[in-house]
């Protein structure tokens, strides 16, 4: 039994809008084919993506405050003129540059038009291979403690684990890594970005959230009501979803 990370959930005013903006960004088309805006490779609907993680855009009525997301993507470049390359197409697209604290480094931290925030990488040759989006970057407290939680829930690999960074990635090998970073920010305000995770077919969704229960997740009433996934906070409170393999 295990789950795998299949998408990237957004909450937006406008989720349309925000939809469109990530498909732009990374190259990708964006699809509706309900109340939400998923965003995955060009090409056709395909869900869950055989190889990457794909952006479901969800509509909500509440803006986002100005706390800083405890979870954001991290983009991939090739070179030093594709990094400035792209986030300049991305300040057209809507783009706005933030200021988190980074100081002096070689990536550019943006937001996306909502304040969601994410980072342009510098290129790096751990991400040659990832697709357009390198990372989900997770801030967290424990690093370790997280390692423990989310490489036992899901199916991805442990690649590296210290006291300030825990590094997952898809068993194959393909599409972004998972990073859960140290940082001394606390949680304070609902998670606006979060994973969901889906069973493969054939297992059992009331199964693996039993089996996430005894890893230290937590049942989590956002006021979703009656609908299909389950919501649930890992050990440190970060929210996120088990879908229904239907």
């Amino acid at each position: 039994m295990a789950l795998r990370p299949v998408q990237v959930n957004i909450k937006a005013l406008d989720g349309p809008a925000v939809g469109r903006f990530w498909a732009e960004a990374l190259g990708w088309s964006a699809y509706s084919p309900g109340v939400t805006t998923y965003v995955g490779p060009a090409g056709g609907l395909v869900w869950p993506d055989p190889v990457g993680v794909g952006i479901d855009v969800v509509p909500v009525p509440q803006a986002k405050t100005a706390t800083k997301n405890r979870v954001h993507l991290d983009l991939a470049t090739r070179s030093a003129a594709h990094q400035a390359e792209l986030v300049a197409r991305l300040e057209v697209l809507g783009a706005t540059h933030v200021d988190v604290g980074q100081g002096e480094v070689p990536w550019t931290v943006l937001a996306d038009p909502e304040g969601n925030e994410f980072c342009v990488l510098e290129p790096r040759e751990v991400y040659r291979d990832t697709g357009p989006i390198a990372a989900v970057v997770v801030d967290c407290a424990d690093p370790r403690a997280m390692a423990r939680f989310w490489s036992t829930a899901t199916d991805w690999t442990l690649h590296e684990v210290t006291d300030d960074q825990a590094v997952l990635r898809s068993a194959e090998g393909v599409g972004p890594y998972l990073e859960f970073l140290r940082t001394p920010d606390v949680k304070s305000v609902p998670d606006r970005v979060h994973l969901d995770l889906l069973p493969y077919p054939g297992d059992d969704q009331a199964a693996e959230v039993a089996r996430l229960h005894t890893l230290g997740a937590t049942d989590l009433d956002l006021g979703q009501g009656d609908v299909p996934w389950t919501c649930l906070s890992d050990p440190e409170g970060h929210e996120f979803c088990v879908l229904s393999p239907s």
